[in-house]
């Protein structure tokens, strides 16, 4: 695997935990169709968050959150739409929300993570 890889691995890991401290299960991880791919989807019961994750090592090529850009948010809303097709009972009931966690810092574990609700 890639360096690149092997940190956003991490970053997503971290997201994951950061989630779960917020009280949300995570239900997927990586779920890819031919559009794309979400880092992931947690929930909680009223809420079902799908959340792009972007880890950098330093703000030396811009911060992490600035590559959720319009075409970014566009493809995350395709994507949401397709997941709730392909899981309709875990959507019942919740409310869609999407998120984007920037990560800065040479380790994932000890980055500064930042958390924006509701990018979209």
């Amino acid at each position: 695997m890639a360096e690149k890889d092997v940190l956003g691995r991490a970053g997503e890991d971290r997201a994951a935990r950061h989630f779960e401290s917020l009280g949300f299960t995570i239900l997927d991880r990586n779920w890819r169709t031919a559009g794309g791919e979400l880092d992931l989807v947690v929930a909680s019961a009223t809420e079902l968050v799908v959340v792009e994750v972007k880890t950098r090592r330093s703000e030396a090529f811009g911060h992490p959150l600035e590559a959720v850009g319009d075409v970014k948010k566009s493809r995350l809303w395709r994507l949401s739409m397709a997941w709730i097709a392909a899981h309709p009972a875990a959507a019942q009931g919740r409310r869609l929300r999407i998120d984007a966690v920037g990560l800065i810092g040479p380790d994932p574990a000890t980055a500064t993570l930042e958390h924006l609700a509701g990018v979209v």
